[in-house]
């Protein structure tokens, strides 16, 4: 007895989490029981809770991975829920980690097939909606357990709101809040299984630490991704029914707990309500039983939980504080108080915005997550036969999930917590190709139609298939998604470099959904209902515009369908950005200013792309093998550098896919917005991309100060992505140029030594040779001159002044010091040698080819003087 005592004692070390004695070797293996279930019926008196647990977490330290989940299987087979419902928290938290992160569970986020096989099909199988998993949590839910989640771990307005003991307006949280006994620490929810299994698996994608950028996983071929498909697919099927749970006994079904269909109205799930509405804690309603909603309290459960935890990270309260110009200068103090090393204490409400805007950073996983549950969502909702549809049938007995799906509409349920959502991700995220996930879950929210089961193919000419009028009420209720989320994107857009492909893909994306036939007109529709003003008449004065209510239960009675298209799009927009929001139209001179701007870069971003393109091109071609500047004979340009972009290292086929992205982008937009080809034309003119006199490209865009130039904004960005530049030449002496890398340091020192040593020894001599007028003065001004110092400007570009020098003809003997000179002597030298020609004769021959190569670009250069006089 004292054995197994110490077998099952737990220890608590520092820095580890319950830690279990290991088995004495001096024990024998013969007494050792393997099966829980025998140790019990061998020793009636060792029956007690903490055994099966303490076994368990021994076997989760010495048995490899399939074996524990055999022995998983076994147990939950085998003992009753009396035991089984002190392992299940423990059990919870080893599949999906610890709720503060630091215990990482089965890591099913980075659990491949292609990668682990064998371990991925086993917990695949284990987790499975029809597996041992979800089969114990229909055994615990059989006995009416409950288990306590603590609050502090709930996305932050949940948690701010129960702590400030005011009941969230999500009817998951209603009568589970539990209150801490005397002395206790912290509040807690108190969950069924099936919820607080829910609750870990929907959390382990937010509190798990996030993933190493060197470690490159596939989202969606990890096992988390896929459970979540299994789960959304089993539990809002888009055809037949949700499976029914488990038999606890062979007797029948497990029970199902009571809907949470409240007896007194509360405040509406959404809903931007007054203080009035809000319901103290202590103060939470009962429940009253509805028959009809056993069948699918598991998928409303599961539907409510993933909107919480993954999409309830910013309130929309704040958000609504945030968009007035006085919150946006509070927080731009707040951070500039912070970022000053003597600042006095900030105002509690300047840290509330501040941390409204900072306190929560989605990742992509989360977001491709996220787009998953969009996807299914249209499809579920979308699922319903057009029989069931209409309204005819709601007069006819419909089955609780049909009523379910035409309920649970998704502008109803997840719109207000997406948009706000989505606001913060295009306000906060990175301008980098990792927008990419947050542009797509956007788009597949705004195209529901892409997920109707009645889609029609693409035609062979692969012209986009114009959008059915039935997807205008849609379009009304999420104008907002449409349209300021729209504007979001163009002003990210005007600050990413469109010369990048994945940027590039990124406009056309937008741009190519955007123009599909027919949405625009919806979209210009919306606006005009909103717009339209409100007609003085009885029944519609103070009229107040609150958001659609979502009660506890889908089931619930359903308010009366209001027929004012106006009123819904009035509703949509005033419960979202608030009674005094200043609405900016999409096809209003402002966004259209937007676009014109967004256009006049896509036209900047093709031509510079093209030049890249063409000096990659050019660039192995224009240089051969034997030309003068290889040789070495012909100084080399230092500043004859172009800015680096990741076209160079993506090659030709990434600029031909730019130039064709931003080419169908820009004609997309043309029809969105009916711009015409005369407008295009004027604005590619305006840009100034053409070229000037002297065949280099104009300044960046800048006005003239009291000091000089000074950039505009839209400078800035024409020279962070390389689409213009400032003509930055080296203005010193070319002799005292630093060593560049192709160069022998101690030889070009010893040859600037000698050739100082010629010039200050003939300086006269060379004075009077270069003074003369014939040909013999132009073949020594021709080598003893440098023709670019007469061209060169100061480095600043104002004025444009000739800058002064001083400097006498000279000898330049820094050409020899250079490898690529000294390689093509050998090289000249080795070729004599083939023909059995000695050093001495390849010499006087290689100094009479250079002679005739002077004296002729010597008579071509006074040939150009003459006929620039």
């Amino acid at each position: 007895m004292t054995t197994f005592r110490r077998l099952v004692e737990e220890w608590r070390l520092p820095g580890l989490r319950r830690v279990v004695l290991a088995v004495p070797q001096w024990f024998p293996k013969a007494n050792i029981i393997d099966c829980p279930r025998e140790a019990a019926m061998a020793f009636p008196h060792l029956q007690q809770p903490s055994f099966l647990l303490a076994s368990l977490k021994a076997d989760s330290i010495n048995k490899p991975f399939a074996q524990r989940c055999q022995d998983l299987v076994k147990v939950i087979e085998d003992f009753p829920a009396k035991e089984l419902h002190t392992i299940f928290p423990w059990l919870v938290e080893s599949i999906f980690g610890s709720l503060d992160g630091v215990l990482v569970g089965w890591n099913l986020r980075c659990l491949q097939g292609r990668v682990n096989p064998v371990e991925y099909g086993i917990a695949m199988e284990f987790l499975d909606p029809g597996g041992p998993m979800m089969k114990l949590v229909y055994k615990l839910q059989a006995e009416d357990y409950k288990f306590d989640f603590p609050v502090s771990y709930l996305p932050g307005p949940v948690k701010a709101s129960i702590q400030e003991r005011v009941l969230p307006d999500s009817p998951l949280y209603h009568n589970k809040v539990q209150f801490p006994p005397s002395g206790g620490l912290g509040l807690n929810l108190a969950l069924n299984p099936f919820e607080y299994y829910i609750f870990f698996f929907a959390l382990s994608l937010i509190t798990q630490k996030p993933l190493p950028v060197s470690f490159h996983v596939r989202t969606s071929d990890c096992a988390y991704f896929i459970l979540v498909d299994r789960y959304l697919s089993w539990f809002l099927p888009t055809e037949g029914s949700v499976p029914p749970p488990f038999s606890s006994s062979p007797g029948g079904a497990s029970p199902s707990p009571a809907p949470r269909t409240p007896a007194m109205p509360f405040a509406s799930y959404g809903l931007h309500h007054t203080s009035l509405l809000k319901r103290h804690i202590s103060h939470q309603t009962s429940v009253n039983a509805d028959p009809a909603s056993h069948e699918i309290w598991r998928s409303e459960t599961l539907l409510q939980v993933f909107v919480e935890m993954w999409l309830h990270h910013y309130s929309l309260e704040m958000y609504q504080k945030m968009q007035s110009p006085h919150a946006k200068l509070e927080v731009l103090h707040y951070r500039l108080s912070v970022s000053s090393a003597l600042h006095s204490p900030a105002q509690p409400s300047l840290q509330a915005l501040h941390a409204y805007q900072e306190s929560f950073a989605p990742t992509e996983e989360h977001v491709l997550v996220v787009r998953l549950l969009l996807k299914h969502l249209h499809a579920f909702a979308n699922s319903l036969k057009p029989e069931q549809t209409s309204p005819s049938a709601h007069s006819h007995a419909t089955s609780p999930l049909e009523e379910f799906k035409r309920r649970a509409a998704v502008p109803r349920f997840v719109q207000q917590k997406l948009y706000v959502f989505l606001q913060h991700c295009f306000g906060h995220w990175p301008l980098d190709a990792s927008f990419r996930a947050v542009l797509e879950m956007w788009l597949s929210y705004l195209q529901p139609w892409r997920y109707a089961p009645e889609k029609q193919a693409q035609s062979s000419d692969s012209q986009p298939r114009c959008v059915s009028e039935k997807w205008a009420p849609f379009v009304q209720e999420n104008l907002l998604m449409y349209t300021k989320l729209f504007v979001g994107f163009l002003n990210r857009a005007l600050r990413t470099d469109l010369v990048s492909p994945k940027n590039a893909l990124m406009v056309f994306r937008v741009a190519k959904v955007f123009a599909q036939p027919n949405l625009a007109e919806m979209i210009q529709k919306g606006e005009q209902l909103f717009l339209e003003p409100e007609l003085v008449i009885p029944h519609r004065q103070h009229r107040l515009f609150p958001a659609p209510t979502v009660t506890g239960s889908f089931l619930s009675p359903w308010p009366p369908a209001v027929t004012d298209a106006s009123f819904k799009v009035k509703s949509h927009v005033y419960s979202l950005e608030g009674q005094d929001c200043k609405y900016i139209p999409m096809f209003g001179p402002e966004v259209r200013t937007l676009v014109l701007r967004l256009a006049q870069l896509i036209t900047q971003a093709k031509q510079t792309a093209k030049s890249i393109s063409d000096q990659c091109v050019e660039s192995p071609s224009g240089r051969s093998f034997l030309s003068w500047s290889w040789l070495g004979f012909c100084p080399t340009d230092p500043n004859g550098c172009y800015p680096a972009n990741d076209l160079d290292e993506m090659g030709q086929d990434s600029v031909r896919k730019t130039d064709e992205y931003l080419e169908k982008a820009l004609e997309y937009l043309r029809q969105i917005f009916r711009l015409s080809e005369s407008q295009l034309a004027q604005l590619t003119l305006a840009l100034g991309n053409t070229q000037d006199e002297n065949g280099k490209k104009q300044l960046p865009d800048c006005i003239v100060g009291e000091d000089g130039l000074i950039l505009t904004p839209l400078g800035r960005y024409q020279i962070i992505n390389g689409l213009r530049r400032f003509e930055i030449e080296y203005q010193g002496d070319s002799e005292l140029q630093p060593i560049r890398s192709y160069e022998i340091a101690s030889l070009v020192r010893v040859l600037f030594r000698l050739s100082s040593a010629i010039n200050h020894r003939f300086a006269g001599q060379m004075v009077a040779l270069c003074s003369r007028d014939d040909f013999l003065g132009s073949f020594c001004r021709y080598h003893l001159t440098e023709p670019a110092l007469a061209n060169r400007h100061l480095l600043s570009p104002v004025g444009r002044r000739q800058a002064s020098h001083a400097r006498g003809p000279r000898l330049s003997l820094r050409f020899l010091g250079s490898y690529r000179t000294l390689l093509s002597l050998l090289l000249a030298f080795f070729v004599a040698s083939l023909f059995r020609i000695g050093p001495l004769p390849c010499s006087v021959l290689l100094i009479l080819v250079y002679l005739l190569y002077a004296m002729a670009m010597t008579l071509l250069t006074e040939r150009g003087k003459l006929h620039q006089l």
